[in-house]
This record gives structure tokens, sequence and C-alpha cells, in this order.
């Protein structure tokens, strides 16, 4: 009986691993394009480390954090935002898909959208803005004093897999606001690629306002500052103690909440491309 459940889920998902393969051999097919966009990312990935370096190397404290601790707090948020890149950074492409009418296709189909739009694509080149990230996040394991217990390994676990959904509920955010905003990609960016620039910063030497922005309504502090000074013990600013980066399913789940409402508002209010 178990054999044609499996089945039956496997064939479920078999147009979107299609479809995704399709979309790497295209990908790969044009090899010197492709290396060109790869390099393109990974000095993407550089010059954002670059910033970090420069302004550590010149103010040595910032916000209770030194240059080792800056280190945690890009690889984490780095990371992170770029690997919910690879998985939703598509979405960004809905605002085309609205006004050239291409996206009434995808109501033709007998699958969910949004999961057709989230496996409708997958970019590569982004895994080398993430590895940029994750070798300064390995470096920051080594330089930095982390007692490393089974607890700090779940920790810096949950924090990984936590940032990559809660950006990419950022990101799915950001596209059913497309709905209503049409030509607004400016405004979401704020939110998506502005959330991941304020993941890296340390929290501490934020107003209160952008604190509880940054902190509770999209809470980008717990993908990288929540748990950078949770594993090297030390003291949070007011609203944001150390603790709280355990409760960062908990940040995930209203994210995506308001995530898939903004979707549901959002595709209840297309009409079609009109096309």
């Amino acid at each position: 009986m178990a054999e044609p459940v499996v089945a039956r889920a496997g064939n479920r998902f078999t147009p979107y691993v299609a479809v995704l393969r399709s979309r790497i051999r295209a990908q790969q097919s044009y090899r010197v394009s492709f290396a060109s966009e790869v390099f393109g990312a990974f000095l993407i990935g550089l010059v954002e480390f670059a910033e970090v370096w420069v302004i550590f190397h010149n103010v040595r404290v910032l916000g209770g954090l030194d240059l080792n601790a800056a280190l945690l707090l890009f690889g984490f948020g780095q990371s992170t935002f770029a690997l919910a890149q690879v998985l939703f950074g598509h979405l960004d492409t809905l605002p085309t898909l609205i006004r050239m009418g291409q996206l009434d296709a995808y109501h033709l189909r007998p699958q969910p959208l949004l999961l057709q739009l989230i496996t409708s694509d997958i970019s590569l080149r982004r895994f080398a803005r993430a590895g940029v990230a994750l070798v300064v996040l390995g470096i920051g394991f080594w330089r930095n004093d982390i007692e490393w217990s089974p607890v700090a390994v779940a920790l810096v676990a949950l924090t990984m897999l936590g940032g990559v959904a809660l950006f990419g509920g950022v990101f799915v955010c950001a596209a059913g606001l497309q709905f209503y905003l049409i030509d607004g990609a400016e405004l979401t960016n704020s939110f998506t690629y502005g959330g991941s620039f304020a993941a890296v910063q340390p929290a501490s030497v934020f107003p209160m306002p952008l604190r509880v922005l940054f902190g509770f309504a999209i809470p980008v502090s717990f993908t990288a500052y929540l748990p950078t000074i949770a594993l090297l013990h030390l003291p949070g600013p007011p609203l944001l103690p150390a603790w709280l980066a355990w409760l960062t399913p908990v940040a995930v789940l209203w994210v995506w909440a308001i995530a898939l409402a903004c979707w549901r508002f959002g595709t209840r209010h297309y009409q079609g491309g009109g096309g």
C-alpha cells in the first residue's frame, strides 16, 4: 500500500523536477557566458565582504562586535540570503510576467501557482556568492572562541535553515505585493535586498525604530545578529537579547504567514494580462 503512495508523491513533483533540470542544462549550455556570470557573482560576494573588512579594519569595535565577530555576522547573513536567492530570487521577474501576460499560462496548469513560479528557475551563478559567504563563515568559526557543543551545533543548523526560509518568505512577500504595485520592484527590493544589508549590520547600532523593524516586523536580525551574539555569549541590546536566537522558527512562521497572506490577496486581485 505504501508503494503506490510513494509513486503518487513522486509523480506529483516530477513536472517541477523536469523544469528545474531543463533550466540547469540551459544555463550550462553556453559555458563562457555561464562562467562569466559565476565569476561576476563571485566578485559581488568579494566586494560585499570588502565593505565589512574596511569598516572593521578602521573601527575596531562596532556595536559591541569586533572583526572576528563580524565574520560570523557576515557569513550567516550573506550565506542564508544568497541560498534563498538561488531558490526564490527569480520571483523578482514576476512584474515582467504580469506585464507581458505570461503569467496567464501558469494559471492553465494544474499545479499551485506559487510552487510553479518557485520551481520555474534556479540561478546556479548565485552559488558563487553563497560560496564566498560560507568561506567567511568558516573563517569566523575558526577565529572566534566558540564553545562547541551539541547546543552550539544545533544553533548553527537552526540559523542556516531558518535564515534561508526567512529570506525566502521575504521574497514571496515581495512577489505578492507586485500584483498591486506592478512596477514597484524598487520598493520591494528595499525589503529584500535592503533586508539582507540590514542582516549583516550589528543591530545594536540601530535606533529603536529600526531595531523594531528589523528585529520583529521584518525579523532579519534572526538570520545573523542574534545567532552571532548567542554563539559568542555576548549581551544583546534592549529588545534583542541573545536568547531570542532560539526563536528563529517563530520568526520564520511570522514572515511566511505575512508572505502567504500577501500572495493570496495578490492572486485574488489579479485579473489577467489583458493582452
